[in-house]
């Protein structure tokens, strides 16, 4: 691991990724049409934009960013969430947890190939009735030609 790798394990993740829809496997909700991650880095803070298509065709977008140091930060996430920590617990996984009310509520789970070509995405959500449905899916890194 080179030396601005090891300072900063989440730079295999920095860049363009491209949904590969046949590859959702979804628990809650129908999986999208297409989609697009894009993860930067600026000032400390990653920050993640997420764009997709729904199943009906409608086009969404959310961005959100934190520090990667694992501790809660407050988050202007409406109803959903008020806190936000971001992990990097490897260079092949960067992790994220919503909170509301200090409960964490919503998780992601991002891992990288062997290669750092592919991304798996899991989310997970914890429901009032405890259940915790989750969401997979697999994005192809864009790399410029």
């Amino acid at each position: 691991m080179s030396s601005s790798s090891s300072q900063r394990p989440w730079a295999g993740f920095l860049g363009t990724w491209v949904l590969i829809p046949e590859s959702c496997n979804y628990e809650q909700g129908l999986p999208p049409r297409a989609g697009r991650y894009v993860i930067s880095e600026a000032e400390g803070r990653l920050t993640f934009t997420i764009d997709w298509v729904d199943a009906a065709g409608a086009s969404h977008q959310v961005t959100f960013s934190g520090i990667p140091d694992g501790e809660p930060a407050r988050f202007a996430g409406g109803e959903l969430a008020d806190a936000l920590a971001v992990s990097v617990p490897s260079a092949r996984r960067l992790d994220s947890v919503a909170f509301r009310g200090g409960q964490a509520l919503m998780f992601a789970e991002r891992q990288l190939d062997d290669g750092g070509t592919m991304m798996r995405v899991v989310q997970q959500v914890k429901l009032p009735d405890g259940s915790r449905p989750t969401n997979v899916s697999l994005y192809r890194k864009h790399l410029p030609s």
